[in-house]
């Protein structure tokens, strides 16, 4: 997937994640971006290993089920991601 197609997947799918999960807050638009990306690699991680039973970096593509996957992903990120730091709500 290419670098814009990247920018498009990690905002949709951050911003959905953030409005979804209250505890992700702040960021800005960059912050939003990131957490739709590493969502989106993290579900499609997942999504790898529920369908195959290999775990491999890979990541969704730019359609509805690749956003809903990346969506799941970018809250998983962010549950994860509040229990290392301690900011859990």
């Amino acid at each position: 997937m290419n670098i814009l197609a990247w920018i498009v997947l990690g905002l949709i799918a951050g911003a959905i994640a953030k409005a979804i999960d209250p505890a992700a807050r702040g960021g800005g638009i960059l912050g939003t971006i990131l957490l739709g990306i590493i969502g989106a690699f993290v579900g499609g991680m997942l999504a790898t290993l529920l369908t195959t039973g290999k775990l491999v970096l890979t990541a969704t593509s730019l359609s509805v089920p690749g956003i809903i996957v990346a969506v799941l992903g970018a809250i998983i990120a962010v549950f994860v991601w509040n229990r290392i730091s301690g900011s859990a709500i």
